[in-house]
Order: structure tokens, then sequence, then C-alpha cells
């Protein structure tokens, strides 16, 4: 397996894996890699070649966001990308990316006017703008995105079909725990403690998940009830807890149709996010 650090390597790569007639997956990452990414990798090896991004992207952070304290491990990485298959690691430096005066911007509406979009206003705007990026440089045949990022997962879809990117979008299912805490890389941050304390998480999108499939269509009804479950837990506070629609991630007073049944939550210090989708009847 390759790691390289600049675009000219990836470019140069891929280009003779085309000669090849070759595909290629990509899997976008912020890297300290876990089995959640590792899925996506071997759900990708269904290319010929799987390449896989680390890069801790400042422009998706806000200004009082852990940006500096993001959790960074290339050789782990690296050891991970073996494990799950991986041909080619692109970890690029914030300069390779970015260069001085850089002005050119990626941005949405909509789809980020809710959930993580109303709380970290320029997140989105920074995810838009590295994956264009991404894209660009890898030029792959799909890339492969984690559902529990489902704001995120909605968005590139609708940024790929409206901007005519001419690459295959999948969406992979949520990995967790055994017991049932969602896979994430800030998991590291917490401690004893907190680690029991997130399966609030895990516990409130369950609730969902009952409710939703004992008939239950009242939005509030379910907001309620997993609301009860996190505040109960003293070191939970609540960010959002919602029920979206699926196309446009704006809240829905009934489940009607297909739904997005969202929350994050602060453990601690340390904010994670869960969901359940309803695809309907």
């Amino acid at each position: 397996m390759l790691v390289v650090k600049t675009i000219r390597e990836v470019r140069e790569i891929v280009k003779q894996w085309r000669k090849e007639d070759l595909s290629v997956g990509f899997v976008p990452t912020m890297g300290y890699l876990h089995e959640g990414h590792q899925s996506l990798i071997r759900a990708a090896g269904e290319n010929d070649r799987v390449v896989v991004s680390i890069f801790v992207n400042p422009m998706q952070f806000g200004p009082k966001e852990d940006l500096a304290t993001y959790p960074r491990d290339l050789e782990h990485d690296k050891e991970k990308c073996i494990e799950a298959g991986a041909d080619l690691i692109f970890a690029p430096d914030v300069s390779e990316m970015y260069e001085d005066n850089f002005q050119a911007f990626v941005d949405m509406n909509l789809l980020t006017q809710e959930l993580c979009g109303l709380t970290r206003p320029c997140h989105f705007r920074g995810v838009c703008t590295v994956v264009t990026k991404l894209f660009n440089i890898v030029k792959p045949d799909r890339a492969y995105f984690g559902k529990k990022d489902a704001q995120q997962l909605a968005i590139i879809k609708r940024m790929v079909a409206d901007l005519n990117m001419d690459i295959e979008i999948i969406g992979c299912p949520i990995i967790r725990e055994a017991d049932g805490l969602a896979r994430s890389s800030r998991n590291v941050y917490l401690d004893t403690q907190e680690r029991k304390a997130a399966l609030v998480l895990s516990k409130a999108v369950n609730k969902a998940s009952e409710l939703i499939n004992s008939g239950e269509r009242n939005s509030e009804t379910i907001v309620s009830a997993m609301t009860q479950i996190i505040s109960a837990e003293p070191l939970a506070k609540i960010d959002y807890v919602k029920v979206v629609s699926l196309d446009t991630m704006q809240q829905i007073s009934e489940i009607n149709n297909s739904a997005l049944i969202a929350l994050a939550v602060y453990i601690g210090k340390t904010r994670l996010i869960d969901n359940f989708f309803y695809e309907g009847e």
C-alpha cells in the first residue's frame, strides 16, 4: 500500500490505473480510523483499487471546536487501511489542499439549515468544499460515506447531482460497539464514566425505532420520549433531537413517508451524533 502527500502523486497513480482500465473507489476521512471507516474501505473493495484520504479539514471546524485536539495518528491509520484492503492513502498537509489566498468555496442551501448545520453554521461549507476538491483530485468512480453522518451524506448526494459530478455516492450502515454506541473518532475523548453515559444516544435511537415500528407517527411524541431518556443522564447535554424529512432535512410534524430521526448530544465536552432512518412502508 502506498502513502502519498501531494496532489500530483495521487493524480499520476490514478492516471496509470485508468490506463489499465481499473475502477477506483474512494473513502474520504479525517483519520484516526476505526471499524466504521474500515467497513467503508471494505465496501469500496468492490472496485479494482481503493483510495483513502486522511485530512483533518480546518475549514469545517468552528472557532471553538476541536480542530487542535482532533486525534491524529497516521501510523495507526496505515495499519487500519492495510487491514481493510486499501491500495493508496492520500494524506496531504493543509498547505497542499489550501494555497495562500484560497478563495473558492462550495456552499448549499436548505439541506444545511437544520440539524448540525444549525449549530455549526460553517461546517457544511467546509465539507462541500473539501469533498469537491478531493473528488477533483482522485476522480473516483464511487465514493463511500457512513450513514452515521446522515445529513452529510444527503448533502453530498445533492451536491453531486446538482453539479453533475460523474461519481456514484454510496451510503454504508452505522457500525456500533457491542453495547450499541456508534463508532466515532471522537469516542477516544470519553473517560470511563462518560463512555458509559454516552449509551443514552443509542438508547434514545432504539426508543424511536420501537415507537415508529409500533405505529407512532407523531414527531413530538417521538422526540419527547428520546429527550426523556437523554435528560435522565447528568453528563448529557442535548444539542438537538429532531425528526426531519430525508429529502429536505427540514423538520416534519408527522412521519408519512421516509424520515430521519437524528440527535446530537454533548457527553461532557464531547459532541456525539446518532440517528435512525425510517424508510417508509
